[in-house]
């Protein structure tokens, strides 16, 4: 019954963006859950394992694991454009999952430490490597027709209203 899309939508200049099935991300999402969770706990235990800032132990192993994405929404008659902020992710490390109403933007991207100079580390700021966004959309729209488009670190999404979406008006006549 629900609309899926798991076409490749291509950006200039070569670069292109997976559209995933929801089942691929809800799997990833269940994963990302448990390391939030994993790293909660640590959290929790380094403070003293007392009960009552469990949110505030999950916020703050949310903000280690994951890199926020800041969005904007327009919506037009004929469509949503979606503007979101993924600085330093690539589009190979994007995937987009689009769905009648809801849109998840998903991203990994795989960094490796070299630890070439000598010294003691004093101070080493944490640095997210993963994003996960999801979004209740306020128009249904055609994922099938959705194009993707990454630009300096901006992903912008153009995402066509579905037939039964658009709104239409109608005269009012006195009788």
């Amino acid at each position: 019954m629900s609309e899926k899309s798991t076409a490749v939508q291509t950006a200039p200049a070569g670069t292109s963006l997976r559209v995933v099935e929801p089942q691929t991300l809800f799997d990833r999402i269940n994963r990302l859950h448990d390391r939030i969770a994993r790293r909660a706990f640590e959290i929790f235990e380094g403070d003293g394992g007392f009960f009552g800032r469990e949110l505030d132990h999950w916020f703050k192993a949310e903000r280690e694991l994951l890199h926020p994405v800041h969005l904007n929404i327009r919506e037009t008659d004929d469509e949503l454009r979606v503007e979101a902020e993924v600085p330093g992710f690539e589009a190979k490390d994007l995937e987009v999952s689009i769905e009648p109403r809801r849109l998840t933007i998903s991203g990994k991207k795989e960094t490796t430490k070299e630890r070439g100079e000598k010294g003691k580390v004093v101070y080493e700021e944490q640095r997210s490597s993963e994003l996960l966004r999801m979004v209740d959309l306020p128009a249904e729209v055609d994922a099938a027709r959705a194009t993707a488009t990454l630009k300096n670190g901006v992903l912008e999404l153009a995402l066509p209203k579905s037939s039964a979406a658009k709104s239409t008006r109608v005269g009012v006549k006195a009788a």
